[in-house]
C-alpha cells in the first residue's frame, strides 16, 4: 500500500469501544478519523459491535456501514487488521484463534504487540479484570442500562447545544470523573491490567472497556487505555519511532468547528418602491 500525502502516517493504530449499534455511538467521527489516517497495523480492542445493545433492541444507520466498509477497506488495501472481541461482542471469541480469519482480518482472544522500539505490550480487551462484568453480571447489564440512561439524556442535551452553536460536550464521561468510587475503581482496573502484564514478562498493556484514555506508568509497567468512540472519541497510535500518543479526536472536531466561521445568511432582495 502506498503512503497517501494527504493522510497521517502511522505504524500501528488502536480503536477500541466503538459499540456500533448503539445510539450513542460517534461513527460519524469515527469514520471522519478512519478517512484521515493511514498504518500498517490497526488493532480493533473489542466492543466494537454492541451485541448487547442490538440483542434488546435493532439500531444500525448508513454510518454504522460506512465504518465496516472503511475497516475492510483498509484490510484489503494491505492494512493488517487484528480484532480481540470484547464483552459487549463476546459472541466472536467462540471462534477467536489464532487461525481464524475474515475478509482480511484476523480475529483472536488477545494477542502482543512488538514495538518499533522493541517493547512488548499484551493486547486484551480488559473486561476479565473488571470484578463487575466477571462475578455480577447481572449487575454488570444494570449499570449497561442506568449506562444507556445518561447517553440518552446526553443526546438530547447535545441536540440542544448544536441548536445553540456549541460543540459536542460529553456528559456520561463528565460525571464519571465527578464520582470518587468510579475513579478508584479506574485505578484498580489500570494496576491489575499493570500487574498481569508484569507477571508475563511484558514491557506493558494496551486495553480498553472501561472508556478512559490513558498513558501512564504503574509501578515501571506501561499502561496504555485507547478510550471509546461514544464519549472520548479518542485512539492510541504507534509512530514509526515506537513512539506512542492518544488521539482526542473530539477536540480536534471541536477546534475545527470552532475555527470554521458560520456562513452568513444569505442576501435578501428587496424591491424597489
Amino acid at each position: 500500500m502506498l503512503p497517501s500525502p494527504d493522510k497521517r502516517r502511522y505504524r500501528t493504530l488502536f480503536i477500541s469501544d466503538t459499540h456500533l449499534g448503539q445510539r450513542g455511538c460517534r461513527a460519524d467521527l469515527l469514520l471522519e478519523f478512519l478517512e484521515e489516517v493511514e498504518c500498517e497495523h490497526l488493532y480493533l480492542v473489542g466492543d466494537i459491535i454492541d451485541g448487547w445493545r442490538l440483542k434488546r433492541s435493532w439500531y444500525w444507520d448508513a454510518k454504522h456501514d460506512q465504518v465496516i466498509r472503511k475497516v475492510l477497506s483498509m484490510a484489503k488495501r494491505g492494512t493488517k487488521v487484528t480484532y480481540i472481541p470484547g464483552n459487549h461482542d463476546e459472541v466472536f471469541r467462540d471462534w477467536a484463534g489464532p487461525e481464524f480469519q475474515v475478509a482480511g482480518i484476523a480475529l483472536v482472544k488477545e494477542a502482543v504487540h512488538v514495538a518499533a522500539d522493541g517493547r512488548r505490550f499484551l493486547l486484551i480487551h480488559g473486561d476479565e479484570f473488571d470484578s463487575v462484568v466477571r462475578y455480577a453480571s447481572v449487575i454488570a447489564h444494570l449499570g449497561d442500562w442506568a449506562y444507556d440512561v445518561a447517553l440518552a439524556v446526553n443526546r438530547w442535551f447535545n441536540a440542544v447545544r448544536r441548536r445553540l452553536g456549541y460543540p459536542y460536550w460529553s456528559l456520561s464521561q463528565w460525571l464519571k470523573r465527578q464520582v470518587k468510587e468510579a475513579v478508584k475503581a479506574i485505578d484498580r482496573f489500570e494496576v491489575a491490567l499493570a500487574e498481569e502484564a508484569r507477571r508475563r514478562g511484558l514491557d506493558g498493556v494496551i486495553c480498553g472497556h472501561i472508556h478512559h484514555a490513558e498513558m501512564r506508568q504503574v509501578n515501571g509497567i506501561t499502561y496504555m487505555n485507547d478510550g471509546d468512540w461514544v464519549e472520548s472519541c479518542s485512539a492510541l497510535v504507534e509512530h514509526a519511532d515506537g513512539r506512542f500518543e492518544l488521539i482526542d479526536w473530539a477536540a480536534e472536531h471541536r477546534r475545527r468547528h470552532n475555527a470554521t466561521p458560520r456562513a452568513l445568511p444569505a442576501p435578501v432582495a428587496v424591491a424597489a418602491e
